[in-house]
């Protein structure tokens, strides 16, 4: 298994992914399956703002996991948090892969300097509450019934990683 940057022939196994995550789990919120060239632009977008979109692939080349994030929120203040957000193709779960893309996107956010890191998890999604714990992720918050799929009612727990030990934040010029 290798874990690297995304590239465009990536796009395919993404989206796969993703849309898996949509049709078939609480991970994802949206309810509509995407195309290639909504996660391509997605991509892009990522890429422009500085962010990473990294892949774990095996020997063959094929994906089969990926994570990213991006701003927490779009206001001056927030400039030095990230959310991200990490997934794992279906038959490849609880295989050290998510842990893996995790501990290398953790790496990046302290590369370019943010401070804290976000996660936002479905609350009956132990797996991923786990790995985030098992990161240093801690539980800060728990809104009750902010979303809904399949159905269901759904609670969004967050944790958040300090990832620095900076006492002050820079300044704006």
């Amino acid at each position: 298994m290798t874990i690297r940057d995304a590239v465009p022939a990536d796009i395919e196994g993404i989206t796969a992914i993703y849309n898996d995550a949509v049709l078939n789990t609480t991970a994802i919120w949206n309810e509509t399956a995407v195309d290639t060239a909504n996660r391509l632009a997605w991509l892009a977008d990522r890429r422009q703002a500085g962010y990473p979109v990294l892949v774990s692939v095996d020997e063959s080349g094929t994906v089969l996991g990926y994570a990213s994030f991006g701003d927490w929120r779009a206001f001056d203040g927030y400039r030095h948090t990230v959310e991200h957000s990490v997934y794992v193709r279906a038959d490849r779960r609880g295989g050290g892969i998510g842990e893996s893309l995790m501990i290398a996107l953790i790496e990046r956010a302290r590369a370019i300097g943010k401070h804290a890191m976000v996660a936002g998890i479905e609350a009956r999604n132990e797996g991923s509450i786990r790995l985030h714990e098992k990161l240093g992720f801690e539980s800060v918050g728990l809104l009750k019934e902010v979303g809904c799929k399949f159905g269901n009612w759904l609670d969004l727990a967050f944790l958040q990683l300090t990832l620095d030990s900076r006492e002050a934040p820079d300044r704006l010029p």
